[in-house]
Order: structure tokens, then C-alpha cells, then sequence
């Protein structure tokens, strides 16, 4: 028997070793229970791999992100294999791994029930439990087509054998080489159990499989269009260990706890009315008063900061989109036209920026009037597909604060770092300071302008985020059309990544729209252009910033920042003065004198999250003093009234959380 010659990378390390034709991934790791699979030349592949004269081989932790990939796909054929037992009938769609877990699509005669999703886990803890091998073979489209003739959505997907989409997930399916199916074969008698279309690679057997479980299930369309058929999709998760699928489900927990589009109707902020339509949302007088002074204080934030703040229509003629390139690269984005002024087409603007720039171009402009920096909180549109609509984080109908800055090429650098540091204090000021940041650069076949524009414009960005000494994490292909940007990703109190502001450096729409301003020697020069969102939109921020704080919000922006709860009847006067003058020195403080006990009150204020409660007794109106009750139930008696407001004052004007 001959020898192969393998090299066995381990991070740096690189090992030569001489092997036996048919030795397999798997034993170059002997007793390394963590490695499920092997990355070989740079392919990921079965443990039970052969291995071949030169390659390099190295191993695939099972909490690393190939590895939980690898583990999610293998468990989400588990419980496809479960479905089909369970529902002989139930033809197979697709089952990708995806963020934290995985799903498979079942055309079935009727949705699943939640019984029905515990039978379904149930017995896929029996097929794990089974240790069937996962068994990888080479097909013919052909032997493909005759296996799986049963299975009609597979039989589209060998069709698009080399032209699948990640966007889907049918690149889990078919690849652009070879056609193969996975087996799940009996442990002891090799006997077939069931098999998939699969590229793989999978675990060597489902007892690889350490801790799994069913989340729900949903509607789904057949490969995201809403052309086809409607499947059934069955979410779940899986994790390399049993402590590490108890963590996630607690954190599920208090994510669902902390989800905006719930809070929002509990403290009566805002709600998305079926008469009006998904993703447009309405605020209530309580989600209106937040979102004014998250407005206002950016508002104050952006003239100390030398911004000028202009306004433009909702509607425009389609050719400014056609001269921005919008209607070439974002039309699929946009709401239909409507056709006015005898077949003129109009559109609800996506972005504001094409309309920045006929304000720049309204006049001559000097270089002595640069950097101009337009502000405009200023409502888009975007038709989002139904399925990716969620409460205000993806909205139809959303209100940037968006702002344009035209600057001299001189000027780009230091102009392009005092937006970026200005960006990072505003959101630390909002309560957010766990950041890191994201170079996204040119997408190759979705752009415009020449590439050494692209190259000065990414280079430039990245020199001024390296400034900051933040993580700068690699996006690739993730930029607009017209130029490269830098995103600003921030942590909330969970450890949730949410995007927040954005920063392009944009050497193309000028170009487009012939922009120009006079230079200092009289030459008529082109400007850059910097898009600035610094929120990304009023509604997604106003959602997050709900999430991250639960709903309790700082005294600053709390709808209600204190509410004075009388021990009897005879305190509410007392208790009407306090809060009057305490408005008086723009404080937003509520008497409850309604007729429900003072525990009541105080259990209904708690549940509104409201920051301080003023309990007010014979003794306080005696002696002209307030106690403070603090959202965690502490409490602080016998306080003069003046300390009483010079502290409400001084928590809401140094914006701190209590």
C-alpha cells in the first residue's frame, strides 16, 4: 500500500506527515472529540474524508463558525428526517444553517402545531440518540433526479446545480461541482435510514448532536418569493454543549422581555395600525414626547457643531433618481412610481441625498462656504419585502437624520474625523459606548465611478476609524453604490450588535449631479461629498435605545419623569403644587389622584417604568418635604421640596440613568 504525504496546519503550526492510502481526516486527530469536521486545501470536508497526496488538513472545532454551521445543518437533517417519519406526506424544502441556529422548509397539508413540534424534537432526541452515520455520495443529476423524485422542490434545486443563491439558502443544496447526497445510515447495520440533497459536510453521526431544541415555526414562502408556494418553516437551535443551549435560551428570554414592539404597547409609546400598513408606524403622545427630546437634543448637538438644517418633500420627479442612479442600483427598494402631470413619474424618496445636492447646486458656491454641512431630519420610503418588515427596526416609512457634507479634498480627512469622533460622543450621550467599527468596501459588480476613486475614498475611511482605536472589522462588498462606508456597530446591555451610524465617503454623485464650487484661484472644482446618518433612522434608534434600557429609560427621556402618589386625598394638592412647579423648571412630572389605593399606584408606576415616584404623607406636607421611591424600591424620606426638585433637575440635565 502506498503513502501519502499530508501537512496538518494547527494556527501557525504546520506539521508534515507521512499516512497510508485510506487514511481518513479523522485519524489524524485521534481522540479530539471537538474537531467535527476538516478544512482540506481550503474546502471544508467530512472527517471521513480520504485523504490525498499534498493536501493540507486542518481540523474544525465544533465552537468555532464553521463548526457550528456544520453541527446546525447536520441537526436540521435530524429534524427533517423526525418530520418525515412522523409526516410520511411532507415534501422537502430547504434546511440552511443560520444566525444561532437553523430551519427547514416542509410543504405539509396543514401548518404545524405546537404539539406537533414537540412529537417532532421528541423523536429526533431518538435519532440522536441512534448514532446514525452520516454518510456522504457522489450522484449523477440523473441518479439525483430518479432518488428524489418524490421530492419536487429538490428536483428544482438540482436545476439550479452552479447557480444556487446563499440569499436563500440553496447553496447548502447544490453547489457549482459535484452533485452528492448525504445518507443517514444505521450504526450497526448500515441500513438507510433517510437521505438529503446536501453539499455537507456533516458530523460523523447524529450522537455528535450534544444539545438541540425546537423554537416555533412560520410561514414561508418557497425560496423567499412570494411567487411561489407557501411551506411551513420550523426554526431551531443547536449548541456544542447543554450549558451553552441553557445561556442562549435565558438570553432569548430577556431579549423577548426587552422586545420594543412589546414594550411599545405596554407603556403606550406607539403602534403600527393595520389600517395604515406594515412597517408605517404611528407614535402615541407618550412615544411622541421621547422621540421629540431624542430629536431636540441632536437638534442642539448638530448647530453647536456648525450643521445648517434644510427640508425636502417626501415626492419627487423620477428623473433626480435617474441622475443619482438610484432608479439603476435601488429601484427593487423603492415604492412604485405614481403617474401625475400626464404619465410624469413620481416616487416617495429613499434618500435624501439626491435633494441635498440641488440645494448645493441652487446657487455658486465658494470654497470659503466649505465644509457645508446640510442637516435634515427628512422621512424615507422603502418597500421592504413582508417577511423582513419588523416593528420599528425595519420599517417602510422611517425618518432619517440624515446630513451631506461638501467639503474640498484638503478638507476630507479632518472633516471626515470630527464627523466620526462627533457620531461616537452623540450616541455615548444617549447611553450607548460599546463600539466597534466596520470598513464596508466596493461591491465588484454593483457600483459606479473609476476604481482609484474607490481605492483614495476606502483608504481615506480607513485611516480616519484607525484614529479611533476601535476594533475595525472587514466588510466586504458591503458599500453603497456610489462609495465606501463606515459603520458604527454598538453593543447594547445584553451584547446585542445593532449598526447605528454610518459614514461615506462619496466621490461619484457629485460627479453625477456636476457639482461645483469656486476655488480660491477662481477654478470651478468638484466637491466630496460625505453621507452622514448618525441615528440611521429616529424609529430603529427610539427602538433600540427601548431594548437596551428594557423600557426604563434615563430621566431625560423617560415619557414621565416623575409621578407623585398621594398617601390619602388629602396630600393631592400638595402633591399638584409640587408638580407645578416642577414643571415650571420643564421637568415632566404627573399626579395620580385617581381613587385606587397607594400600593396600587404604586405597583401601576412601577409597571410604567417611570423613574421617580413622589410619596407625599402628613408628615412630608407638614413638613414641607417629599420622599422619593426609586425604581427599584428604594426609598428616600423627609426631603425638602427645593432639594427634592434640584435633584430631578440635576439627574435630567446630566442625562444619567437611576
Amino acid at each position: 500500500m502506498s503513502d501519502v504525504r499530508v501537512i496538518i496546519q494547527r494556527d501557525s503550526e504546520r506539521e508534515e506527515r507521512v499516512v497510508t492510502t485510506g487514511t481518513t481526516a479523522a485519524e489524524l486527530f485521534p481522540g479530539e472529540r471537538s474537531i467535527v469536521a476538516a478544512r482540506v486545501s481550503g474546502e471544508l470536508r467530512d472527517l471521513a474524508h480520504e485523504l490525498k497526496d499534498g493536501e493540507t488538513v486542518e481540523g474544525v472545532e465544533i465552537s468555532s463558525e464553521d463548526g457550528l454551521n456544520i453541527l446546525r445543518h447536520s441537526t436540521a437533517h435530524v429534524m427533517a428526517q423526525a418530520v418525515q417519519e412522523l409526516f410520511p406526506e411532507a415534501k422537502l424544502g430547504i434546511g440552511p444553517p443560520v444566525k444561532d441556529g437553523f430551519y427547514y422548509d416542509f410543504d405539509v397539508e396543514k401548518p404545524f402545531h405546537p404539539d406537533d413540534l414537540k412529537a417532532i424534537e421528541k423523536k429526533m432526541q431518538e435519532i440522536q440518540k441512534r448514532g446514525q452515520r452520516f454518510s456522504r455520495r457522489v450522484v449523477t443529476d440523473d441518479t439525483a433526479r430518479e432518488e428524489l423524485a418524490d421530492e419536487p422542490y429538490k428536483l428544482e434545486l438540482i436545476g439550479l446545480k452552479g447557480s444556487a443563491s446563499h440569499d436563500d439558502g440553496a447553496d447548502v443544496e447544490v453547489g457549482a461541482g459535484e452533485l452528492t447526497i448525504y445518507d443517514n445510515l444505521d450504526a450497526k447495520t448500515g441500513e438507510l435510514c433517510w437521505k438529503d440533497l446536501c453539499r455537507g459536510p456533516h458530523l460523523p453521526t447524529t450522537r455528535n448532536i450534544p444539545a438541540f431544541k425546537l423554537m416555533r415555526n412560520a410561514a414561508a414562502y418557497w425560496r423567499g418569493s412570494e411567487k411561489n408556494p407557501m411551506l411551513q418553516r420550523i426554526y431551531g437551535t443547536a449548541w456544542p454543549t447543554k450549558d451553552e443551549l441553557k445561556a442562549h435560551l435565558e438570553f432569548l428570554a430577556e431579549a423577548e422581555k426587552r422586545d420594543h414592539r412589546k414594550l411599545g404597547s405596554e407603556l403606550d409609546l406607539f403602534s403600527i395600525p393595520e389600517q395604515i400598513g406594515s412597517g408605517l408606524a404611528v407614535f402615541h403622545p407618550k412615544g411622541g414626547i421621547i422621540r421629540r427630546v431624542m430629536e431636540d437634543y441632536s437638534r442642539h448637538r448638530h448647530e453647536e457643531a456648525g450643521y445648517e438644517f434644510v427640508y425636502t418633500p417626501h415626492a419627487t420627479k423620477g428623473k433626480l433618481f435617474e441622475t443619482s442612479g438610484h432608479l439603476d442600483w435601488y429601484a427593487d427598494g423603492m415604492y412604485p412610481p405614481m403617474q401625475l402631470d400626464e404619465g410624469v413619474d413620481y416616487y416617495l424618496k429613499p434618500m435624501n441625498c439626491p435633494m441635498h445636492n440641488l440645494i448645493f447646486d441652487a446657487r455658486g458656491r465658494s470654497y470659503r462656504e466649505l465644509p457645508l454641512r446640510l442637516f435634515e431630519f427628512g422621512t424615507v420610503y422603502r418597500y421592504e419585502k413582508s417577511g423582513v418588515v419588523h416593528g420599528l427596526t425595519r420599517a417602510r416609512g422611517f425618518t432619517q437624520d440624515d446630513a451631506h457634507i461638501y467639503c474640498t479634498r484638503e478638507q476630507m480627512s479632518e472633516e471626515l474625523d470630527k464627523t466620526l469622533t462627533f457620531v461616537l460622543n452623540l450616541l455615548r450621550d444617549y447611553g450607548l459606548d460599546d463600539f466597534y467599527l466596520e470598513l464596508s468596501t466596493k461591491d465588484e459588480t454593483k457600483f459606479v465611478g473609476t476604481d482609484e476613486a474607490w481605492e483614495e475614498a476606502t483608504e481615506t475611511l480607513r485611516q480616519v476609524a484607525e484614529k479611533q482605536n476601535l476594533e475595525l472589522v472587514a466588510d466586504p462588498g458591503g458599500a453603497a453604490f456610489y462609495g465606501p462606508k463606515i459603520s458604527v456597530q454598538a453593543r447594547d446591555a445584553i451584547g446585542r450588535t445593532w449598526q447605528m451610524s454610518t459614514i461615506q465617503l462619496d466621490f461619484n454623485l457629485p460627479e453625477r449631479f456636476d457639482l461645483e464650487y469656486t476655488a480660491a484661484d477662481g477654478s470651478k472644482t468638484r466637491p466630496v461629498m460625505i453621507h452622514r446618518a448618525l441615528f440611521g433612522s429616529i424609529e430603529r434608534f427610539f427602538a433600540v435605545l427601548l431594548e437596551h434600557y428594557a423600557g426604563a429609560m434615563p430621566p431625560w427621556l423617560a415619557p414621565v419623569q416623575a409621578v407623585g402618589i398621594p398617601v390619602g386625598d388629602a396630600h393631592v394638592q400638595y402633591l399638584e403644587e409640587f408638580a407645578a412647579e416642577a414643571r415650571r423648571k420643564g421637568l415632566r412630572v404627573d399626579v395620580d389622584s385617581s381613587s385606587d389605593r397607594m400600593q396600587k399606584k404604586i405597583r401601576t408606576q412601577q409597571k410604567q417604568k417611570v423613574p421617580f415616584m413622589i410619596i407625599v404623607g402628613d408628615e412630608d406636607m407638614h413638613g414641607g418635604t417629599v420622599s422619593f421611591r426609586y425604581r427599584d424600591g428604594s426609598q428616600e424620606n423627609g426631603i425638602p421640596r427645593d432639594q427634592a426638585l434640584a435633584k430631578l433637575v440635576d439627574v435630567v440635565e446630566r442625562r444619567v440613568q437611576v
